[in-house]
């Protein structure tokens, strides 16, 4: 499967029309938007709207600039903004798990709890790739460090290590745009607002 992975919009035009410019070229299967498309949901109809005319399907979770409950409102107005915080989502062979907000707490008790419904998930679905979207980047990592230390979430690292994921997707730091790391076998990116190809 071929996705176009994208996080941290920000109301931005240039971005938007970007990700709009390698839908066409790259032709994805899939998009997927790991969260803050807007500064504290200022234009959040506007830009949802805007997504939704790229005619292809989106899985999406809100950031740490959205609620979840008007992510959720909005998107259930267009048939292909699939809104996935705490949910599972399931195309042919690939589970999709979404976990939204967040993004400056090192210990994340509402991911923890619903982790435990995730991994119960994963097992149901043997066989299947496992992609993994929270907003926030997991702990020790290259998504995770700046000014000289770590500031990543260590309950989203330690589900990814006790877990088969096949790919972890975050955004939230803006300093870590495009940058790529593993745990263990698992691959994850950060994906920048411009958007990044990624086969799974």
């Amino acid at each position: 499967m071929k996705l176009l992975a994208f996080t941290d919009l920000h109301l931005s035009t240039e971005a938007l029309k970007k990700v709009k410019e390698k839908v066409k070229k790259s032709k994805p299967d899939l998009l997927v938007c790991a969260g803050d498309l807007t500064i504290f949901e200022n234009g959040l109809n506007e830009m949802l709207k805007r997504l939704s005319k790229i005619k292809k399907n989106i899985l999406l979770i809100h950031g740490n600039h959205e609620t979840a409950s008007s992510m959720r409102k909005i998107c259930s107005k267009y048939d292909n903004l699939i809104f996935i915080h705490n949910k599972h989502h399931i195309i042919d062979d690939y589970l999709f798990l979404g976990h939204g907000g967040g993004g400056f707490s090192i210990v994340d008790k509402g991911f923890k709890k619903i982790g435990k419904n995730f991994k119960k998930i994963i097992k149901k679905n043997k066989g299947k790739k496992t992609i993994l979207i929270t907003h926030a980047p997991p702990y020790k990592t290259k998504l995770d460090f700046i000014i000289d230390q770590h500031c990543g979430n260590k309950s989203i690292r330690k589900f990814i290590e006790k877990n088969k994921i096949n790919l972890h997707l975050s955004g939230h730091l803006h300093e870590n745009f495009r940058k790529k790391d593993t745990i263990k076998k698992t691959e994850t990116i950060n994906p920048g607002p411009y958007g990044k190809v990624i086969r799974v």
